[in-house]
């Protein structure tokens, strides 16, 4: 059944990258009433919180500068998606009614010792930011993770003259090539960052970290970046998710329990294959899941995820950087290019992110991404 003349109410959950760029996509249509709903009243440059924390940035910007005209912000947090009502319960006590909902909230830090730093959302980048005020640069600081997060947050704070050690796991950047990996040791090393594979983190003190090798290394601030999680909001709405909580949905983005429902960003797993956490995929997400909406409203068959990777950004400090180039799946080439150069190319990506935000709102359907990524050579079966 087509709705093409009927006027249509979308929410948005989630304002980072995907939501944005979902709600300002969908200005397209006219007669969209599109309604953005978000816990904060700024937008957060999740890719500089690294930034934020070693007090180089501030990593957050207005919505007034991102949205579209047209796109309502709410400030309030989802407690709850009533399907059945199509109707999204808020923490104020407010409710929302909706044909359509787009479901983009995002990734959270994983479990955090209670004694460590997470800085994958604002308020711990923040808390993060304030407690290193109070504490010496000469005081020996911990990260935990040898991700590309653990990487960019140990260069920020050893190029701030800070005494970094980097707890890796088994092996520093798993994402990566080895030329890319020897890259980035170099460079990590040029900023005394020190640097320890093979053993994890057994236990983290207020002024310690204990290995699973039986090593204790001093640490008057420890920073975790091992791991993400997302919000529960879909698995306490009864809809169904992965074992990490992430939204289920078939190749469209679309809910396998309700066609009402679309799914983008880190929240997501299609066919129960997510996309790796980031905005490189979060952007193109966003637009095809506002497609999708906008093929059902319009009464046509919205088409499958069609997605392909370019490589993987990496600042090293302001000063240094690795680019990792990768192949349309994702996994990554031999080729790289590092040092000033792609510390210039990565702040270009950072302003370039925003500023896809930007056009799109300036000008809805105007966005257009990288296809190619096989996704279908990847799938795995889905109980719908």
């Amino acid at each position: 059944m087509t709705e093409n003349n009927t006027p249509q109410r979308v929410i948005v959950l989630g304002g980072g990258y995907a939501g944005v760029h979902a709600a300002n996509h969908l200005l397209q249509r006219p007669g969209t009433t599109v309604t953005l709903v978000n816990a904060r009243p700024e937008f957060v440059e999740r890719i500089r919180l690294h930034q934020l924390s070693a007090g180089t940035h501030d990593a957050t910007t207005g919505y007034d500068t991102l949205l579209g005209e047209g796109v309502r912000l709410v400030v309030d947090r989802a407690e709850r998606i009533d399907t059945a009502a199509r109707r999204v319960e808020l923490a104020s006590g407010t409710a929302l009614d909706y044909d359509y909902l787009i479901y983009a909230v995002g990734s959270t830090a994983g479990t955090t010792p209670e004694s460590a730093y997470a800085i994958s959302e604002l308020e711990g980048a923040r808390r993060l930011r304030a407690r290193l005020q109070d504490v010496p640069t000469t005081a020996p600081m911990v990260v935990v993770g040898g991700g590309l997060t653990g990487i960019e947050a140990a260069s920020e704070f050893g190029e701030a003259g800070r005494t970094v050690t980097l707890v890796a796991g088994p092996v520093l950047g798993p994402s990566l090539g080895a030329q890319a990996r020897r890259s980035v040791a170099k460079q990590l090393a040029k900023l005394n960052v020190t640097v320890i594979e093979g053993p994890t983190v057994a236990a983290v003190g207020d002024q310690d970290v204990t290995l699973s090798d039986g090593r204790t290394l001093p640490s008057a601030v420890t920073v975790w970046t091992a791991g993400f999680g997302v919000p529960e909001l879909a698995a306490a709405s009864g809809l169904r998710t992965d074992d990490l909580g992430r939204l289920l949905t078939d190749e469209t983005l679309t809910s396998i329990d309700d066609d009402r429902v679309v799914g983008a960003g880190d929240a997501v797993a299609p066919s129960g294959v997510p996309l790796r956490m980031s905005c490189q995929a979060a952007i193109p997400l966003a637009a095809q899941a506002a497609r999708t909406v906008l093929a059902r409203i319009a009464g046509t068959d919205p088409v499958p995820v069609n997605q392909a990777f370019a490589g993987q950004c990496i600042s090293i400090g302001r000063s240094y950087g690795t680019i990792q180039l990768a192949h349309t799946d994702d996994t990554p080439t031999r080729l790289y290019i590092g040092g000033r150069v792609a510390a210039s190319l990565k702040e270009m990506v950072c302003k370039g992110t925003l500023w896809q935000l930007r056009r799109e709102a300036a000008k809805p359907g105007s966005y257009v991404w990288m296809r190619g990524g096989k996704r279908t050579e990847r799938l795995q079966t889905v109980d719908a």
